[in-house]
């Protein structure tokens, strides 16, 4: 029964045309400068200090954490197929340029992730200073998926699974967003303190603020929008 209503559901689904997708491949050099960069810089601030001083980010980004501590899954691997599940969650209400662009970023991150993986953290001292681990932390995750965001992008599936909620539910997608960065804060209790906590929901306002500052960047944005 369960794989019977599985296969409706697939079925279900308003899947692009295939031969129409290369439309929506990305040629700008602009979009690879940025993709790799904000990646880059992402994946950086959470190996560096996210998962060495017990702050956590809400989303996708937090979860990859929580599985990495509760069940030692490097979120280079963990990252990439939480962000294929929510990307195809939302395929159904998204539009095949933006999904392509998060396809991408998303396996950039990957990639960098693992590559930092191979080498020692640079600041793994950083967890006896909580509060300075929240702001930079925030300042890393803000800029990088800012900078991936700017240009039609999303390393993390948070945006596709909030927009296919809020569409199921007929929520405002702030308070999907809001729900879900608490929910994955709250499991993260099982490894983070209480009161680093705190910490942790210092770094969502900070990325998340920083994240909504770059998107009001004019030129760029508005060449995005009539993608």
């Amino acid at each position: 029964m369960y794989t019977v209503r599985t296969v409706h559901f697939v079925q279900s689904l308003r899947f692009p045309d295939l031969k129409k997708c290369k439309e929506y491949i990305p040629f700008e050099i602009k979009f690879y400068i940025f993709t790799l960069l904000g990646s880059a810089i992402l994946a950086y601030g959470l190996y560096n200090i996210h998962a060495f001083a017990d702050v956590t980010e809400g989303g996708v980004l937090g979860l990859t954490l929580l599985f990495h501590y509760l069940f030692d899954i490097s979120p280079a691997l963990s990252g990439f197929i939480l962000n294929v599940a929510c990307y195809l969650f939302g395929l159904h209400f998204l539009g095949a340029g933006f999904l392509i662009r998060s396809f991408i970023a998303g396996g950039c991150f990957s990639i960098f992730y693992a590559v930092f993986e191979q080498f020692e953290p640079i600041f793994s001292a950083i967890g006896e200073y909580p509060f300075a681990a929240a702001i930079i932390g925030g300042i890393f995750v803000g800029i990088g998926v800012g900078l991936c965001v700017l240009v039609g992008g999303a390393p993390s599936g948070d945006d596709a699974l909030a927009m296919g909620i809020s569409h199921i539910t007929h929520i405002d997608i702030q308070w999907i967003y809001l729900a879900t960065d608490l929910t994955v804060l709250a499991l993260s209790l099982l490894y983070i303190p209480p009161i680093r906590l705190l910490y942790s929901l210092l770094t969502v306002v900070i990325s998340g603020q920083i994240i909504g500052l770059m998107q009001k960047i004019p030129n760029i944005r508005k060449r995005n929008a009539k993608l």
